[in-house]
């Protein structure tokens, strides 16, 4: 993991109407690193996922990319910066209609002028990074959750991309699949220096993948912890923050989890 910043959120507010979601939030992602961000319902993660990746416009703030502003970037800027992330969404958002390896490939259709033969051959090595050979003819209605999942994952990693932001990955999979995600997420990170950044509340993944979290918190509008899983566990100053890692070993369950 590089000591030098691949994302630089800065000053992001994101809004609703009158609601304010976030507000004058900003922090790093180092190059490398698996990154977490999480907090309670309704603390913005998914709409900070989703400003990072262009999706939204903010009220306010900046988003860059490797120096490039993605919240104001058009044209070709913005093809080029859509060229370096990959993005798992939280259900997978396969075609239905279409085999895994034509799922895959619909990046490389998009944005590359590749031909056909390469398209598939490049689609089928990001299903084997993923230990899905074999599996390029099925339908997504033909395999597992978790394989789903993986599958997407691929599609993500098509146009081999320097960022891939993962949305709940875990949401939906019990916890021998998930176990087999994380680990997946882990080699993917480790042998290609991919930088992930993923939305979750799953702790076990928490303390398996990540390397930094940040925690949103609904009441303040902003980051109300930041560190490695350990660090935020033992030392965090913060009573609701410790509650949350330590709830893996509480006494008859999850802890109450804040979300107002």
């Amino acid at each position: 993991m590089a000591n030098d910043p691949i994302i630089r959120v800065e000053e992001l507010t994101a809004k609703y109407g009158d609601n304010v979601v976030f507000d004058r939030v900003s922090f790093e992602v180092m190059r490398g690193e698996v990154f977490i961000i999480l907090g309670g319902s309704g603390c913005g993660k998914s709409t900070m996922l989703k400003h990072m990746i262009g999706l939204y416009t903010p009220f306010a703030g900046r988003v860059r990319i490797q120096g490039d502003d993605i919240t104001r970037a058009e044209g070709e800027v913005r093809r080029r910066i859509l060229r370096r992330l990959g993005v798992m969404y939280q259900s997978g958002a396969l075609f239905g209609s279409m085999t895994l390896l034509e799922n895959v490939r619909l990046p490389l259709e998009e944005f590359t002028d590749y031909p056909p033969e390469a398209m598939d051959a490049i689609a089928a090595s990001k299903l084997r990074l993923v230990q899905l050979e074999g599996f390029e003819d099925y339908m997504p209605a033909d395999i597992s959750g978790g394989m789903k999942k993986r599958a997407a994952i691929a599609r993500a990693m098509a146009l081999e991309p320097e960022i891939l932001f993962l949305d709940e990955p875990s949401a939906g999979l019990d916890p021998i699949t998930s176990a087999e995600l994380d680990a997946t997420i882990l080699r993917l990170s480790r042998t290609l220096g991919v930088t992930f950044v993923v939305v979750t509340h799953e702790l076990p993944s928490i303390y398996t993948i990540a390397d930094r979290v940040i925690m949103l918190d609904k009441e303040t509008k902003g980051i109300i912890a930041t560190g490695t899983p350990a660090e935020l566990r033992d030392h965090c100053e913060n009573d609701w923050v410790r509650r949350f890692f330590l709830r893996e070993t509480a006494a008859g369950g999850e802890p109450e989890v804040r979300t107002t």
